[in-house]
This record gives structure tokens, sequence and C-alpha cells, in this order.
């Protein structure tokens, strides 16, 4: 709906790091020859963890930290300093925030866009020198900063060409394994991770969001059951997220779907009846059969192999002909599955006598 702007390759958490230490290393080798850093901006729409990749990074390499937002900044004297009379001259005492020992640090300046025009005039000498007329950045300092894409809903004033030409860019995007991998590291209630490994597509960028999310996962972490408390949780779920995604998780709680295989099982199962089969079994043939599950988890299945890239095994294609042949799935869902699948370009399955023959009875 909105034509947003973003500037570099877009890449996830670990692919930024790994560009944020490389820049690293090549800025202290210019800087050690006496020639100009460059600082490095991280685009991104908010909420997906921009500020706390960097601050991350900086304590597990034990790099100085500090912190600015230059959109409470309300006039230049809270970027440049404040005049003092030294001497019967006037001098500029610097801000209390500016690092005065040497690096390794990081200066974050975060959500830089987001600051008031003469302040952003302001920062573009600090971008090209590591200074301004008062007070210049210790040795081994780094410039970050973080900026959300115009073109959209943002209250965001334009970077011009000037300023952009002064930094390197790099577009930090959501990857639900590089998610789930933090969050096990920081223990983020575990039902809250099945949760976005079953339902990835809901984090929609608008109130819905990793940030959203972990708020709400830490407000429901206390309780033990939630389907005995599900009042609470709804409240809780739509103080947090958007109404969709509210919905959808009062729906996991009542389905009991943290127990559900996940289409990842499915498609790279070594043992297709214990790994896939069993567990399917377990939550599905209930009384009355499941069929809301069944199906669930099929539209979960159509998109996690449409959103494929790299080519299908010969293993993985049978896991999904052995799926798609389960027989307690109903015909109709299991037409329709089968009917997304050959649309979406998995012409393959037709080669299989049984689905071809289904294809079609139904046509």
């Amino acid at each position: 709906m909105h034509n947003y702007q973003y500037y570099g390759t877009r890449v996830n958490a670990a692919e930024l790091i790994a560009f944020i230490q490389h820049v690293f290393q090549t800025n202290l080798s210019l800087e050690a020859q006496g020639k100009r850093k460059t600082p490095i901006c991280i685009w991104g729409r908010h909420g997906i963890g921009k500020t706390e990749i960097v601050e991350t990074l900086a304590q597990q390499q034990g790099y100085g930290f500090v912190y600015i937002a230059p959109a409470q900044f309300e006039e230049m004297g809270d970027l440049v300093g404040m005049p003092a009379i030294e001497n019967d001259r006037t001098v500029f005492r610097a801000p209390a925030w500016v690092p005065s020992t040497p690096g390794p640090g990081i200066l974050l300046i975060d959500d830089v866009n987001r600051a008031d025009e003469r302040i952003l005039r302001g920062i573009m000498q600090l971008l090209q020198n590591h200074e301004l007329i008062s007070w210049t950045l210790p040795p081994q300092w780094q410039i970050i900063l973080t900026a959300n894409p115009d073109g959209g809903d943002y209250s965001v004033t334009p970077l011009d060409d000037a300023m952009l030409t002064r930094m390197l860019h790099i577009t930090l995007e959501f990857e639900v394994k590089a998610w789930v991998k933090w969050a096990e590291q920081n223990g983020v209630d575990s039902r809250g991770i099945n949760f976005v490994l079953l339902y990835p597509e809901i984090i929609s960028g608008q109130r819905t969001t990793p940030r959203t999310l972990v708020q709400f996962f830490a407000a429901i972490k206390p309780i033990a059951d939630l389907s005995a408390n599900l009042g609470l949780v709804r409240m809780l779920a739509d103080a947090c997220l958007d109404e969709q995604s509210a919905t959808a998780f009062i729906s996991f709680v009542n389905h009991n779907l943290g127990e559900l295989i996940t289409p990842e099982t499915i498609y790279n199962a070594q043992d297709f009846e214990k790994e896939v089969l069993i567990p399917f079994q377990k939550v599905a043939l209930k009384q009355p059969i499941r069929v809301d599950i069944i199906a669930a988890l099929c539209t979960r299945l159509v998109n996690f192999l449409l959103n494929q890239t790299s080519p299908i095994s010969a293993a993985q294609l049978t896991n999904i002909k052995s799926f798609i042949k389960i027989d307690f799935i109903p015909n109709d869902i299991r037409f329709t599955l089968l009917q997304d699948l050959i649309g979406g370009g998995l012409s393959g399955l037709l080669a299989d006598v049984e689905l071809g023959r289904l294809m079609l009875k139904k046509m």
C-alpha cells in the first residue's frame, strides 16, 4: 500500500551483523592511515530490532556504547554543546553524552530521519569528519544510524543526496529463523515462539511487529494455563497487537496448536510416519475430527512451499506427496491443497498416478 524508499541490500540480522563487523574493520584500517571513516545507516520498518541488534553487538564485543535520539533535540546546543567563557574567550562545552574515552565504541544515532531539518544539517559534519565545532569523537569510535523508510506512513524528514552519500546503507528485514534463534537465547515464552513459527505472516509491520510480539509474550509468560485465562489473554493481545493477530493467537490457544507440526517438518522429514503422521494424528484425530486444524496446516504448507526458492529434492517431493495422501484429510481440502500447489508451480505432483487421478476426477 506504500511506496517505501529503502537503501542498500535487504538482509537478515546475521547478515547485518557480518556487514557491520566488516565495515568496522575497514574503518579502523582507514583511521590508522589517517583517512576518513564512513558511518553505516540501517534502514527498516519499526519494531524489527535495528536498535537492539546494534546495542547487543556492542555488549558482545565489549565496545563502548552511546545512544542518542536526535528527534528529542530541540536546539543545536543539544548537538554541539553550550557556549561558556574561558580565559576571556567564548568556547563550546560538549554535551554530556559525547564519549570521552578511546574506543572501540559505537555512537548510535537512532531514528535519524525523525529529527528536525536543522538538526539533520548539523549532523552532516559529524558524519563526514566524526567531529563538530565543539568536540571530536575519540579514536576507534564508529557511527551507526537507524532510519525508517520514507514514502509511506512514517513521520520522517527526507534525507537529501548530500547526506545520503556520507553513509553506507543497508536495510534490515524480519526473518523468522533469525528471530526464533534470538528469542530462544533471550527466554521468550516458548508458546510465543511456536506461534510465530506457525504464523510468520501475522507480522504485518503495523501494530504487530517483532517488538510488540515480544511485549505480548512477556505479558502472558506468567500465565501457566492460557486456556483457563482466555479473557485476560485476549485483553493483553488487544493491548499489544492488531485485531487479526490477537484473533489468531486466541485460535492458536483454543486449538492447542503449540503441538502442531510445522510445514518445515513435513518438508524435511527423515521418517515421515514418526515425524509427521503420528504427531498430526494426535492433534487432528479428535472427536469430532479437527477439520479446522487440518485446513490450517494445509494452508500453511501451501504458503511455505510456494515461498521456497531452492529446488525441491526427491525426498522432499515424496514427503509432500505422502502428506497429501494422508487418509483423514477431507477430499475437498486435499483437492484444494493439490490445486494450489500445482497452480503455484509444483506440476511434478501430477506425475504421481494417484494424485493425477484425483485432479482428473475433480475436474
